[in-house]
């Protein structure tokens, strides 16, 4: 595959974009705060509950790792399922609190990530799976799971279509998926990218990845 040149003026993500993307990801999933959250994340095997306890657990990971600049390697806490099939985390929020309690950690998770990336050094690296990154690596990461996990929880809590703005789409889809098509629409591009929705031309994927590594 053939990838992207290097940045250009306009492209990049800043940490704002994270706390936007978190807000926006917290006020289209407030209206659900009564709705039953063992449903399944729309095409997912986890249910409502796992998802946005996986993306919390996401945001704090990427946090910790970048914090540390540790490479190489992940940070060593103990990450458990509690179901089966369910997201192997660290985080974990008391059930007790219900989804309101879900949403706090939310945020909580993007604060701190924000944080994080706000004080980095642009020459900081930490481990992914995919690739050691560096600050606006794990920036474009963070709102790439905010957006498609939102997407996911909307379709399984019956809520009113997610569709974040597409400058935000763009930005992410530039630093992260520099291989998919040029002149679609940002947002179903996404969907596509990450195995989520159909694509005119184009097979839905049935695996994806992303590319983090520096530009």
């Amino acid at each position: 595959m053939t990838l992207t040149p290097a940045d250009t003026p306009g492209t990049r993500l800043a940490p704002a974009d994270l706390r936007l993307a978190a807000d926006l990801s917290i006020a289209a999933l407030r209206p659900a705060l009564d709705a039953d959250w063992s449903v399944r994340a729309g095409a997912l095997e986890w249910d409502c509950w796992e998802t946005a306890e996986h993306l919390v657990d996401d945001l704090f990971s990427y946090a910790v790792k970048l914090a540390a600049e540790r490479t190489g390697s992940n940070v060593p806490y103990r990450r458990t399922a509690e179901s089966p099939d369910g997201p192997q985390n660290a985080v974990r929020v008391e059930r007790a609190a219900g989804p309101e309690g879900l949403l706090a950690a939310l945020d909580s998770a993007a604060a701190l990530m924000h944080a994080v990336v706000s004080v980095k050094s642009p020459e900081a690296r930490a481990y992914h799976v995919y690739g050691d990154s560096d600050p606006e690596g794990f920036t474009a990461m963070s709102v790439v799971e905010i957006l498609v996990h939102t997407h996911d929880l909307t379709t399984g809590l019956g809520l009113t279509s997610w569709e974040p703005p597409a400058d935000l789409c763009a930005r992410a889809l530039h630093r992260l998926f520099p291989h998919v098509p040029a002149g679609t629409e940002p947002w179903p591009t996404l969907l596509w990218a990450t195995g989520r929705g159909d694509l005119a031309g184009r097979e839905r994927l049935a695996e994806w990845r992303w590319y983090g590594a520096p530009r």
